[in-house]
């Protein structure tokens, strides 16, 4: 019997997903699945649901147990096989709001701001200390464990616990393998199937292949269709189709994501670009306040009055388990450190590429160079993440001034001066709000 640990069980769609694509895998049906956070009243939740599938859908086989508060997290953690990764630190309250509100007085807009940015760059430096300790307790009680993270800031997260514990670590999202096949349903083109090559950074990997089965490359179809759209209609994703046009390739994440990823769409010279890319400032904080709002009613939903369904989700987490339980060859899209794979992105910095999972583990795939104004725009990306990372393991403020000033959004917005009394006003909100950054 295997151990899966899931840390942030409170997050119950996502847990419901991940765990719930368990149960209905034959090879890991009957694991021992332990569910661990800090927030009593979403715990319990979690558990009955996934009790309920355990019951309906999988005749009892799996054993749950459920461990609440720091005190109980060694026993929560101890013999795990796999532990499963999806805490947010802060929550939208206090610390997303901190994260949106404050730059907001400087002029700084964002979309999202959990992936890079100054939401980004301050949700790493509070989640990082936390993961210190998972490691030193997966260090003690389950050093052979895998940790899979789904948490954000991605590439910061991921890149820390991979260059500085000895947790075996891998990065998973959720956009790679949905990318190809949105882009051909959104511009309506159809083929009998499809052959992709995506490499880049989280968020930022990037389309760099796609065929159909008979090896016809889709781009240059992609590539009409996507310029047509954009200048015929308004819809969700004109930031990634204006990359298609003057970069000549699309990437993984969302436009909403890619919009403050970079210096060009959200300006304040520039007011009309918001309108004419269709780009949703604050966008996280109302998603926040409208899944708080409907929590009880999709509550509801989820449990569905007893009639509990699940299919198996597009989530690697399940595949990656029962691949090396079985040695049974996988592929994803998975964040690892560079170290050459993508030559002319940083070694340091934690990339997506496609790996292969099997009963030896996870082996990432050489790419070699990206084409150049990829690698550039990946590079404005990983200069802060690795100055955050930086920040977290030295604790020295300069360099969370310097993630800041490198982040092409920010740099683009504020004076120097102004970023470093809007890091100081951040720094000291967090640590007044219970959640400090550099400790």
């Amino acid at each position: 019997m295997i151990k899966i640990t899931f840390m942030g069980a409170g997050s119950t769609v996502f847990a419901k997903n991940v765990l719930g694509d368990v149960m209905l895998c034959e090879n890991l049906c009957d694991a021992e699945i332990a569910l661990y956070d800090i927030d009593g009243e979403r715990l319990e939740e979690s558990c009955l649901l996934l009790n309920a599938i355990n019951e309906k859908l999988n005749n009892k086989r799996a054993v749950i147990h459920k461990y609440l508060g720091v005190e109980n997290r060694r026993e929560a953690l101890k013999d795990a096989d796999f532990v499963v990764n999806a805490i947010q630190v802060g929550g939208y309250e206090p610390c997303t709001v901190i994260d949106f509100e404050i730059p907001k007085k400087y002029g700084l807009r964002q979309t999202i701001a959990d992936t890079l940015g100054i939401g980004g760059i301050f949700r790493a430096l509070r989640t990082i200390p936390v993961l210190r300790d998972f490691a030193e307790d997966m260090q003690a009680v389950c050093p052979n464990a895998w940790f899979l993270n789904y948490t954000n800031p991605m590439a910061m997260l991921s890149g820390y616990m991979q260059r500085f514990t000895d947790v075996k670590t891998i990065g998973l999202c959720h956009s790679v393998q949905v990318c190809a096949k949105d882009l051909l349903e959104k511009l309506d083109i159809k083929t009998d199937g499809f052959i992709d090559k995506i490499a880049g950074i989280n968020h930022m990997g990037w389309l760099l292949e796609i065929t159909d089965m008979q090896g016809n490359d889709l781009y240059p179809l992609i590539r009409q269709k996507a310029a047509e759209k954009n200048a015929s209609e308004k819809h969700s994703d004109m930031v990634r189709f204006e990359y298609i046009k003057h970069l000549g390739y699309y990437c993984t994440e969302s436009s909403e994501h890619n919009a403050e990823y970079n210096p060009f769409f959200i300006k304040p010279n520039y007011p009309e670009l918001i309108e004419k890319f269709n780009i949703p400032l604050d966008e996280y904080p109302r998603r926040c306040v409208e899944q708080i709002k409907n929590w009880k009613k999709q509550k509801e939903e989820i449990f569905a009055g007893g009639e509990i369904k699940h299919e198996r989700s597009r989530e690697y987490a399940s595949h990656i388990m029962e691949a090396m339980v079985t040695n049974t060859p996988y592929k994803i899209g998975g964040n690892v450190i560079n170290n050459g794979l993508i030559t002319n992105l940083p070694a340091k910095a934690c990339v997506e590429v496609p790996c292969m999972v099997d009963g030896n583990g996870i082996q990432p795939t050489y790419i070699g160079e990206l084409p150049l104004q990829l690698a550039a725009m990946n590079i404005t990306n990983i200069n802060p993440q690795l100055l955050t990372i930086e920040a977290a393991v030295t604790k020295n403020k300069d360099y969370v001034y310097q993630a800041a000033m490198l982040d092409p959004h920010t740099a683009a917005q504020l004076s120097i001066d102004d970023i470093v009394s809007m890091c100081d006003e951040l720094l000291e909100a967090h640590k007044n709000a219970g959640f400090p950054c550099l400790v």
